[in-house]
């Protein structure tokens, strides 16, 4: 098949638009082109590397023409690293392109017009706000490589410090650095499931100033483990030190098996007064500052006064859960993770929360099966899923339950967009959509929506 562009050419283009990861978008004689780390209104040199039939991609060569909306990122592997996309935009833009991609996927995929909502709410402070950080070690025992992937690929870009993370967290990477150069641990291949160092996670609390240091090695033990925590130790707020064993051939950074080689099992860290333990498995927000947002928000469209029973599925740690149950009579969080669970039970007994109870397993199995046995019912359903969304069954579930609100917790505005069109057809109507940005310099985005009962509705026309 012909196309309009050959692949290896130099062309220039005009870009139009930009894509949901990021990338400019602009045609070649009424072919579409997308272009990383281009951006609308410039005139740019790009070479064609890939042509499909309906569109190609291109590498930037050279901006012929700059957009206002471009800045130098702050970082000098921002343009390397698949960690930032959003860098060489100015902040302010990238509010409004985060807001534009849910409203698009609200209309397109979900059907939805005239949706109520606002600009992104974003951060006074856009940096440095992230709380966990996990990177990939490999390399050679001479030449030890520690940083962030390449965007789409498994290759490491070797760096010191992220823009985005606490500047503890370069310390910590110098340590761990000279620590394997010292005592030559070979670093982890994925390729040929070779070598013990595989990632490093660090958690530092951003109202507590604990810090909990994770190693995942490709075995049992880690060798020296007793010096690396002598000189992590030093570190102030320095709270736990862990080895975490994944012998697995997997994509997945962690094992099941945690060993503390120093200090406590877990961290603690507060969110809006409430204090949560944090284990090496557990889920929590990245971003505390907005995690308060968030939940506030969704707090807010719950809108509780005391008498109502609220489900919160996919309940993690019970962050959501514990929020609510402050103004709700009980709460009912699942969660498939046994380690989450665990740790909600023992931040609600921590905090002397009583009106909550947990439950391991797949909200997808567990809801249904209550509903079909029990015929549990909920004033409020709160959904935080997976980027995949909510599984279809659960969504019946939910209609079948026909609580008086729907409050889901988005980090994909495309599953949600799918969700909700199903939840919507009959039952529920669109109340209110509030995008905030949890991550910053980047193309990801939280959104938080309320659903009511039509009837509801209905009644205050």
């Amino acid at each position: 098949m012909k196309f309009p562009v050959e692949k290896n050419k130099i062309y220039e283009m005009y870009v139009e638009d930009i894509g949901i990861h990021g990338e400019g978008i602009g045609k070649i004689d009424g072919y579409t082109v997308f272009v990383e780390g281009a951006l609308p209104h410039e005139y740019i040199k790009v070479l064609i590397v890939k042509t499909k039939k309906q569109f190609g991609y291109g590498k930037l060569l050279e901006i012929l023409q700059q957009s206002p909306k471009r800045i130098t990122p702050k970082c000098h592997v921002a343009d390397k690293c698949g960690g930032c996309q959003l860098q060489h935009i100015a902040y302010e833009s990238q509010l409004d392109w985060k807001t534009k991609k849910v409203r698009d996927h609200l209309e397109r995929i979900g059907g939805f017009s005239d949706v109520k909502m606002e600009k992104a709410i974003g951060m006074n402070m856009p940096w440095q706000y992230r709380n966990k950080v996990q990177l990939p070690v490999g390399g050679t025992v001479n030449d030890v490589k520690i940083g962030f992937y390449a965007n789409r690929s498994h290759r490491i870009i070797d760096t010191d410090c992220c823009q985005l993370q606490h500047p503890v967290n370069q310390e910590i990477v110098a340590i761990i650095r000279d620590f394997l150069h010292t005592y030559h641990i070979p670093p982890y291949h994925e390729q040929t499931h070779t070598g013990l160092v595989r990632h490093i996670l660090i958690r530092v609390g951003y109202h507590t100033g604990e810090i909990m240091v994770c190693v995942v090695v490709n075995g049992k033990t880690l060798p020296h483990a007793d010096i690396l925590a002598e000189k992590l130790c030093q570190i102030e707020g320095m709270t736990s030190v862990v080895v975490n064993e994944n012998q697995a051939k997997t994509n997945v950074i962690l094992g099941k098996k945690n060993t503390v080689i120093w200090g406590q099992d877990c961290m603690h860290d507060t969110i809006g007064g409430i204090s949560f333990a944090i284990s090496p498995l557990s889920f929590y927000q990245v971003n505390p500052i907005q995690t308060n947002v968030l939940y506030e928000t969704a707090l807010q469209l719950a809108d509780l006064h005391g008498t109502e029973t609220v489900l919160d599925l996919y309940c993690g740690i019970g962050t959501i859960s514990l929020f609510l149950a402050q103004k709700a009579k009980s709460v009912f969080g699942v969660e498939i993770v046994p380690e989450a669970i665990a740790d909600a039970k023992k931040n609600a007994e921590a905090n002397g929360i009583k009106n909550v109870e947990f439950v391991v397993g797949a909200a997808e199995n567990v809801i249904p099966k209550l509903y079909e046995t029990q015929k549990i019912q909920a004033d409020v359903v709160v959904v935080d899923p997976p980027r995949k969304g909510c599984d279809v069954v659960l969504l019946d579930t939910i209609l079948q339950i026909k609580p008086q609100k729907v409050v889901y917790v988005s980090c994909d505005s495309a599953t949600l967009a799918r969700d909700l069109q199903y939840l919507c057809k009959e039952t529920y109507h669109l109340e209110q959509v509030f995008v905030v940005d949890m991550f910053p310099q980047t193309v990801h985005v939280e959104t938080v929506v309320l659903l009511s009962k039509k009837e509801i509705n209905q009644k205050r026309v």
